[in-house]
């Protein structure tokens, strides 16, 4: 039998499928665009999918993308090599890094990466102390915790939330709740018949090009009665 893929394997495949996937981070980008600052750090920028967005529509003037995987670090300081505004560095939250809070962020973006890290509550903090006053933390993560199943365990989550819990656990971070919504509608019962009932380790390429495809009509979801979603959003701000 071959070896069982492991969560770092999994979540570069993913990556790279995601990639593949513009009109799916433009819809994610755009939903969060309204409260990007101008010092921003992103945390767990990967390959970089979100951090393009960042760089070439968002206007920064100070942009530190940072993981914790030398790969992709590697792959981040490639990708925007020439790009005088950008910075790479590690962090593993929730450690702290005395030099990133030295940059004066007023943002920081953190996309499907909460639910790996085992302390949630700490790395919180952490990323509140990063933050200037008045600085804001974006925030998403996956929702729902029916759906967990094998695509959550092969990539590492430890947890799906739901929204009371995770404006609970901003709130005791030192976070005032701006802003709690559901994303992705259209991707849990995806999700659900590939997690729990195919038990497949990894999204399927064929069904994500499928699902690419379709991202205009998917956009409707802010139009329906009813929210519920794949992903939650969350907008934190600290105070003062």
């Amino acid at each position: 039998m071959p070896p069982a893929q492991t969560a770092d394997h999994v979540g570069a495949a993913t990556l790279e499928r995601m990639a593949a996937a513009p009109r799916f981070n433009r819809w994610m980008f755009e939903r969060l665009r309204p409260w990007v600052g101008r010092r921003v750090l992103e945390i767990g920028a990967g390959i970089g999918n979100m951090s393009a967005f960042l760089v070439d529509e968002a206007g920064v003037d100070r942009l530190v993308l940072t993981d914790t995987e030398p790969y992709y670090l590697g792959r981040l300081r490639e990708r925007f090599a020439g790009r005088p505004q950008v910075a790479v560095a590690e962090l593993r939250l929730p450690g702290r890094d005395p030099r990133l809070a030295a940059e004066r962020l007023d943002t920081v973006v953190c996309l499907n990466v909460l639910e790996h890290i085992e302390q949630d509550g700490a790395a919180l903090r952490a990323m509140r102390d990063l933050l200037q006053p008045a600085g804001r933390l974006l925030l998403l993560v996956p929702s729902l915790r029916a759906l967990y199943g094998s695509l959550d365990e092969a990539l590492g989550h430890f947890r799906r939330y739901v929204p009371d819990e995770l404006q609970a656990k901003l709130q005791v971070a030192g976070f005032r709740v701006r802003h709690l919504e559901y994303f992705n509608l259209a991707g849990v019962p995806g999700w659900w018949l590939t997690g729990r009932v195919l038990r497949r380790r990894l999204i399927p390429a064929g069904a994500l090009r499928w699902y690419e495809a379709l991202v205009p009509l998917f956009r409707l979801e802010r139009f329906l009665p009813w929210r519920i979603g794949q992903s939650l959003i969350a907008i934190g701000e600290v105070a003062g």
